[in-house]
């Protein structure tokens, strides 16, 4: 197969020594069937214009050698080249939010591929996308009032989700239809069951090309119920169900066809004991060398390797 060339955009001034791209970038960096791999950050001010978009070159650097998390982000503000990312086989996008995922889309048009797909994360990354599976999530609806919230709330308590919103972002619980509301209904949200199981940790499954490589169990600290490792939880490696095995392969032909290549899907114990479909994340998922530590398989090759599947899959020049 012929060699492909990839560009991978991505912000340093968010990164940790946790952040995934570093291990990712370095076992596709030596893998043959790359011919390069260029790096850039929205972190930089020089990209500013690109990443804004009103330029359409962005200023880069070649990966020669391994290349580490720095805390002073040397490698992204030193001497860069400028590069067109439609000279590119491959762009990877590992971008936090928020991302004008428009910006590159027409990379994509224009035959190069782009992972994840633009439009594709635009329409899986709205909550709303979940209503297309009710028979893997906890009951759900889109609520437009503080009235139709209230009459879902008579059937059982409630989590609200911004339908844009990430990272736990504006969630809200409804306990019951006497709860005050103060929330701007301008946009609708995401009104879902809340399940009284969710201390036994929301579990995060690692699908890349729309197969499972890994999983980790997130523990909620004491007393809380979001299950957030920044605000004390734990992070810690699980097992996958049948049940969640099953979700995946309903899941993955569809988010496949949505340009979908990584994506976590994350589930939750509902009232029965069973796993269900809580969230799909499919912007800059990590923890991939964190799984190959946890279960000692080389998930990190693993995902490379679905990459170039994905990617060899869609060639079109």
């Amino acid at each position: 197969m012929t060699p492909l060339s990839f560009l991978v955009l991505t912000d340093h001034s968010a990164h940790s020594a946790q952040n995934s791209v570093y291990s990712l970038i370095n076992t596709l960096a030596r893998d043959p069937r790359c011919r390069h791999i260029d790096v850039a950050s929205r972190g930089d001010a020089r990209n500013r214009d690109f990443f804004d978009g009103a330029g359409t070159r962005v200023q880069g650097f070649r990966v020669k050698s391994e290349l580490l998390y720095r805390p002073d982000g040397a490698h992204f503000s030193g001497d860069l080249s400028p590069l067109d990312p439609a000279d590119y086989d491959v762009v990877w996008l590992r971008l936090p939010h928020p991302v004008d995922t428009a910006r590159y889309a027409s990379l994509h048009r224009n035959g190069t591929i782009v992972v994840n797909n633009p439009t594709g994360i635009q329409e899986t990354g709205d909550k709303s996308f979940l209503l297309n599976f009710p028979e893997w999530t906890p009951p759900a609806r889109l609520v437009h009032s503080a009235d139709e919230t209230r009459e879902f709330a008579r059937q059982f308590p409630l989590v609200l989700k911004p339908l844009r919103a990430y990272g736990g972002q504006g969630i809200v619980r409804v306990d019951g239809p006497d709860d005050p509301l103060n929330l701007d209904f301008t946009e609708p949200y995401l009104a879902m069951k809340f399940l009284r199981n969710v201390s036994q940790g929301d579990k995060r499954i690692l699908v890349v090309n729309g197969k499972i490589l890994a999983a980790s169990l997130r523990i909620p600290p004491p007393g809380e119920w979001l299950c957030n490792v920044a605000r004390g939880g734990k992070s810690i490696g699980a097992e996958v169900e049948p049940e969640e095995v099953a979700l995946v392969e309903a899941l993955a032909p569809e988010l496949l066809r949505h340009g979908i290549c990584f994506c976590g899907v994350d589930t939750l114990v509902n009232d029965e004991g069973k796993r269900v479909l809580s969230e799909i994340n499919t912007l800059s998922i990590g923890g991939f060398p964190q799984a190959e530590a946890q279960t000692g398989r080389p998930i990190l090759q693993q995902t490379i390797n679905e990459l170039f599947s994905y990617c060899y899959d869609h060639l079109t020049r």
